[in-house]
């Protein structure tokens, strides 16, 4: 890089550490707490991946989005996932219309053309209607009778699920699951923040947000992340970290074949190193260490590992089997 581009890059690590500040603070107007929640939607905005939010009722996942939604000034959908909800109410469906040209079949846009999709307590309607976010998720497309229909850009798919009510829901396909960059837990808050929460929602309505930035400032910080240099021995640790997961391989420990059904596949390493590279220019680095890694081993592997019966009847959750994956792979880099 000449001189011209490395102060071009430098103006715009500073413009999108400054985003990010302002975004956080102006959600902190909002919302109380969940600040590690915040930071992890943050930087998987940044990054350009969709996420899955997890939490109780009524520790306001969807008001975390539709605030950063307000703030972004984005096109913003909120899906409420039910039982009967049907693919076609989702991605849109074609019509009989009549125009100059006699009857014709016209495609209506469903809910999915936004900027921001909402898809609330995703895992309330069956398989078939959850994959009709796949190929939209993926491709950032509808395909409706054989014709392709681009999604906007910007395009983030941010789900939320509830951990506590098995009742009435389908969990979500494997395939499904590994289309989203983060877990996003979202826990309790501590006494204090919780009685902030109580007087700042039953005090008079809080003022209009206004919003920070644009959503091609937005395509511009996902190419800017992607920009992030990163060593061959970071690559090779984000690998070795999802590839030790998986089970029945020759050299995996023997707590991940005796817990785990299943492990990460390569796009969790895919994962581990964009979100990493976002974590990077966040603490305003330009190179990725080992500590974004691991900082980032959670959210991107909580939702990748598939616990088996042995685990399950003796009580090990999935947060446990990453902190022991972590300290396996820690001296192989």
């Amino acid at each position: 890089m000449n001189e011209d581009e490395i102060k071009k890059a430098e103006k715009d690590v500073t413009q999108l550490r400054e985003c990010c500040r302002r975004l956080q603070e102006q959600i902190a107007t909002v919302l109380v707490g969940q600040n590690e929640a915040v930071r992890l939607l943050l930087t998987g905005l940044i990054s350009g991946g969709h996420m899955l939010v997890i939490g109780v009722p009524g520790l306001a996942k969807t008001m975390m989005v539709k605030t950063l939604s307000d703030l972004l000034g984005w096109d913003f959908r909120r899906i409420q996932f039910t039982p009967d909800l049907m693919p076609a109410d989702i991605t849109g469906t074609e019509i009989l219309t009549d125009g100059e040209q006699g009857r014709r079949l016209a495609f209506v846009r469903g809910p999915v053309f936004a900027n921001i999709i909402l898809a609330d307590e995703i895992n309330r309607t069956p398989p078939k209607t959850q994959a009709a976010l796949l190929e939209a998720m993926q491709e950032h497309q509808v395909t409706a009778a054989g014709v392709r229909h681009p999604l906007p850009e910007p395009f983030f798919v941010l789900a939320t699920q509830n951990p506590i009510e098995m009742e009435g829901t389908y969990p979500l396909p494997e395939a499904q699951l590994d289309r989203f960059l983060f877990n996003v837990l979202i826990d309790y808050l501590p006494e204090d923040d919780e009685v902030a929460v109580i007087r700042q929602t039953t005090a008079r309505a809080p003022a209009a947000i206004e919003p920070v930035f644009s959503a091609e400032d937005v395509v511009a910080f996902h190419d800017l992340v992607r920009q992030v240099p990163v060593s061959e021995p970071m690559v090779r640790y984000a690998v070795r970290l999802a590839a030790t997961s998986r089970p029945g391989r020759d050299g995996a420990p023997e707590f991940i074949n005796h817990w785990l059904s299943w492990g990460a596949g390569t796009r969790a390493a895919q994962a581990l190193i964009l979100g990493a590279k976002a974590r990077a220019l966040w603490e305003g680095r330009a190179h990725v260490t080992l500590d974004d890694i691991r900082a980032l081993a959670a959210p991107v592997l909580r939702h990748r590992l598939l616990l088996n019966y042995r685990a399950e009847a003796e009580g090990v959750t999935v947060e446990q089997v990453i902190s022991r994956l972590i300290e396996a792979v820690r001296t192989e880099v």
